[in-house]
């Protein structure tokens, strides 16, 4: 009979426990409500609507709007106080950091150069790649006239080079592979991470750059409809390894991962905001920082390694 009742009072306990534990999680949920603005690069626009909804599910309460629109578009926001965070797909400036602009990694992903699927060179790009200096030839001095040139065959097709308008992390990290500035390269300009990849995907003689989620098709893990992922030769050997085929997502960040694609440009990407985040905004961070970065790999990117994790927590005041 004391053995029933002590048993009793155990599983009693445990449940009285569990209630506990349950009530104090939704109170610690209750807790985070209000809006959150987000606003800056294409490069983590898609991660971010899916850390939304995410976040979402746990703090129903919690408004978030979402927008892109470049990189440099997240940082004038943060720091003119338009939005809570600001989405950057570059390296922060030393004029920006001097504004007091408070960011952290959340994620890692590349740039990637693109043509039209039906290029008039094809086989060969498939086969062989371009070189740093093909690229050189083509976004800085422009001395690469048609797509014979590049390839060593005899194809009289002009090349047409597209490029981004916008201020944006993908212009910027693609440039300074190059050793350039943004500003530098050449090309019809065109607005967005979309806008690029649509360009290409209408001309068959275009080349341009595109994020990684940009450039494939987050369904199928193929290069989107229409485009083709030019990999890089980057032991100049004339032909495209197999550790440096980019033939779907799963190669290209293996690639990255890796080290065997360079960077730039593969590159961190990084939440911004002026002095600290502060409010629902901070908790969103953590949050990402923690239990969002397990949807990194169903949306195609690459998580940051522990020790990123651990500073940017202590950065953020965990």
């Amino acid at each position: 009979m004391l053995v029933l009742i002590f048993i009793t009072q155990v599983a009693l306990s445990c449940e009285t426990s569990a209630a506990e534990h349950k009530t104090r999680r939704d109170a610690v949920a209750a807790e985070v409500k209000g809006k959150i603005r987000v606003s800056g690069a294409w490069a983590l626009y898609p991660m971010m609507v899916k850390w939304t909804e995410e976040f979402k599910r746990v703090h129903p309460e919690v408004r978030i709007d979402v927008s892109a629109g470049g990189a440099g578009k997240g940082v004038a926001d943060a720091l003119s106080g338009l939005v809570d965070i600001g989405m950057v797909s570059r390296e922060l400036r030393p004029e920006e950091m001097a504004q007091n602009l408070f960011f952290v990694p959340v994620v890692k992903d590349a740039v990637f150069p693109t043509v039209n699927e039906n290029n008039p060179v094809i086989r060969e790009l498939t086969r062989m790649g371009l070189t740093k200096k093909a690229f050189l030839a083509l976004w800085v001095t422009g001395s690469a006239k048609n797509w014979g040139e590049l390839t060593g065959v005899s194809n009289s097709q002009k090349v047409r080079v597209y490029t981004r308008s916008d201020s944006c992390g993908a212009a910027e990290t693609w440039a300074k592979y190059l050793g350039k500035d943004q500003e530098d390269l050449k090309g019809v300009a065109v607005y967005g991470d979309p806008g690029v990849a649509e360009a290409v995907r209408r001309d068959r003689s275009g080349i341009g750059y595109n994020n990684l989620n940009y450039a494939y098709d987050m369904k199928t893990g193929r290069p989107v409809a229409g485009l083709h992922v030019v990999a890089i030769d980057v032991n100049g050997n004339g032909r495209v390894d197999p550790e440096e085929m980019l033939g779907t997502k799963e190669q290209a960040m293996r690639a990255v991962q890796s080290g065997v694609y360079p960077s730039p440009p593969a590159r961190d990407l990084y939440l911004v905001t002026k002095g600290a985040f502060k409010g629902p905004a901070r908790e969103f961070v953590k949050w990402i920082l923690k239990d969002g970065q397990k949807y990194a790999d169903d949306i195609g990117y690459l998580r940051i390694n522990t020790s990123q994790i651990k500073a940017a927590l202590r950065k953020v005041g965990e």
